[in-house]
């Protein structure tokens, strides 16, 4: 096993099996400036977080070429999970590595590691994950870290079934790629998050405004506060085992019919 320090960051790659990274599967640069072109504009893009996420993972596919399928894993509340991917095999082999609670997805998303397997390779330390992948046809597995600011977001995972292992510049192009997706994932996440919270406002304004009116008509109808109003508002939802909102709803439409 070889450890490589990369320059000019703090992202280290680890490699199993002895025998040198080859084969001619560089990454055209033009591709991966459009590619990092188009990153760039998904982060505000306004299709739903999961297609725009998608499309980071099929970009990440088109643009290193000569690989099966990608996934994007990201850590949730402390867990990692496989938010998109680009084909079965990737989310069946991601989905036993959380099952063993173990695999260079899940250390490659908490680390920011750059992991490389071999599943021919005996002396690999993700054996079982090794022989799981070596039947479904699999030959090497990358999982790059999506470093940023010092924190790891997540994981790009990269299935081969092809002989030829992965080059140093393929390696190379991957981490790029990753570092550039955080950028662009954390956004889309961000985005989604503001967008999901400002829905939540926007209901439990109109929740307010609702349940205001109901009272407003209980104390005119019965000549009372507007602490005993949202009482009987309380009792009647609870007897009938209705949400507080829908009962004021129905109050507000019995006096506008």
């Amino acid at each position: 096993m070889s450890d490589e320090h990369t320059s000019g960051g703090s992202t280290s790659r680890v490699t199993d099996g002895s025998a040198p990274l080859s084969a001619p599967d560089d990454a055209d640069d033009r591709d991966q400036m459009h590619a990092f072109a188009e990153l760039a504009r998904l982060t505000v893009n306004l299709d739903p977080p999961e297609q725009t996420l998608r499309r980071v993972a099929e970009l990440a596919k088109r643009t290193l070429g000569k690989v099966e399928d990608v996934s994007l894993t990201l850590i949730d509340r402390g867990q990692p999970r496989s938010v998109v991917f680009t084909g079965p095999l990737a989310v069946q082999l991601d989905e036993r590595q959380y099952e063993l609670g173990f695999g260079p997805c899940l250390d490659a998303a908490k680390t920011g590691q750059t992991l490389v397997v071999d599943t021919d390779n005996a002396d690999t330390p993700y054996r079982e994950f090794a022989r799981i992948a070596a039947r479904s046809g699999v030959r090497h597995v990358v999982s790059t870290g999506m470093p940023l600011a010092q924190r790891s977001i997540g994981g790009m995972n990269i299935y081969r079934t092809a002989e030829g292992a992965f080059s140093p510049a393929f390696l190379e192009h991957a981490e790029v790629f990753a570092n550039y997706a955080a950028v662009a994932v954390n956004n889309i996440a961000s985005y989604a998050d503001a967008t999901n919270q400002a829905a939540h406002l926007r209901t439990a304004m109109q929740s307010r405004a609702v349940i205001e009116q109901a009272k407003g008509i209980l104390m005119a109808r019965d000549r009372c506060s507007p602490d005993e109003a949202f009482e009987l508002l309380k009792r009647i939802s609870q007897h009938r085992n209705t949400k507080l909102r829908d009962i004021a709803q129905a109050i507000v439409d019995s006096v506008q019919k």
